[in-house]
């Protein structure tokens, strides 16, 4: 069966942005920086993000990209039907229920924007840097999308998440520190994701070049 490893890695995908989307309704602290709590599954979904793109080329990508937009419409629609469903009389966690998931709408919304962003500009940086480059410097091009599209995609949903909630210096840090994490993060998997990448080609038997492609994010 041609890209038998497409749908897992679809998968992947998907269940990384729902679960990031969650994970985000917290902050952390690391070492002095304020952290969402998403970002400790960076490190797999941008994996999967540079395999969609770098093995089965962006319109590839793109379908699925789109499709984790229809799973995170569905996660919140399901998270606000479940809030308002009257609690059982012996269940005492209603209150700590809202809390974390009252925020999800907001951060969703802000997660959809962002991503939308970030993840099509990733895709865009990975494919044409591959053609430009003709399929060398794997590792520089995998990193340099990641500076943009992950500056983007921060920036987008620090803003729509956050202000209002936090003051101005802390939307900065958290802007920050969430996008210099998240280039280290993948500097750091590199030497993982470079040997993952070359083994899926050829196990896929694919290595796809978008030099005729339409990159407008809306043709599908």
């Amino acid at each position: 069966m041609k890209h038998r490893f497409l749908l897992p890695i679809t998968a992947i995908f998907t269940a990384t942005l729902l679960i990031a989307n969650t994970l985000d309704t917290k902050i952390f602290d690391f070492f002095g920086l304020a952290l969402p709590a998403g970002i400790v599954i960076f490190p797999l979904a941008y994996l999967a993000g540079d395999l969609l793109t770098e093995v089965y080329g962006y319109a590839t990508a793109r379908r699925v990209i789109w499709s984790g937009f229809i799973a995170l419409v569905i996660m919140v629609i399901s998270y606000e039907i479940s809030r308002h469903l009257p609690p059982a009389a012996f269940w005492s966690n209603q209150t700590a229920f809202d809390t974390v998931l009252a925020q999800v709408p907001r951060i969703v919304l802000a997660s959809i924007a962002a991503y939308i962003c970030g993840e099509f500009t990733n895709s865009y940086i990975v494919a044409k840097m591959k053609v430009r480059m003709e399929g060398r410097s794997m590792g520089l091009r995998f990193v340099t999308s990641t500076i943009f599209g992950q500056l983007i995609d921060t920036v987008v949903f620090v803003a729509i998440a956050f202000v209002g909630a936090f003051a101005f210096g802390e939307l900065v840090s958290i802007t920050l520190s969430a996008w210099a994490v998240k280039v280290a993060w993948e500097i750091v998997a590199l030497p993982i994701t470079l040997p993952v990448v070359r083994w899926l080609k050829r196990q896929e038997g694919e290595d796809f070049y978008d030099r005729d492609t339409n990159f407008s994010p809306f043709h599908i």
